[in-house]
């Protein structure tokens, strides 16, 4: 992948990063130029915030902070690893769950 690629990619990578609806407009805007960079950070910014959606749903069904509080700043750690990433240019998976959200979404993000 060429640095130029990567720089073209680089503004969509952080956008899907940043929240649901981010993830969307990032894959809306790749659809046409699909830039592998981009395609590579589509994938892990849509999976981080489906996972948070649907385990903070079940979690939050506790109400209690021991339990939300650590899944709360794991998750803010992970946002933050995936910006921190896409803004340097580097395609590094996301610590455990990264492999698993490119294998589900390679059919669907192209």
């Amino acid at each position: 992948m060429t640095e130029k690629t990567i720089q073209e990619g680089k503004l969509y990578a952080v956008v899907s990063y940043l929240t649901f609806i981010g993830s969307i407009i990032a894959i809306i805007m790749n659809s046409d130029v699909k830039n592998p960079f981009t395609t590579f950070h589509n994938r892990q910014g849509l999976g981080l915030c489906l996972s948070f959606l649907l385990l903070g749903y079940f979690l939050g069904q506790f109400d209690s902070w021991l339990i939300s509080g650590p899944f709360l700043f794991g998750f803010g750690l992970l946002l933050v690893f995936g910006v921190i990433t896409a803004a340097s240019g580097k395609m590094v998976l996301i610590p455990v769950i990264g492999a698993l959200f490119q294998k589900i979404f390679s059919n669907i993000i192209k």
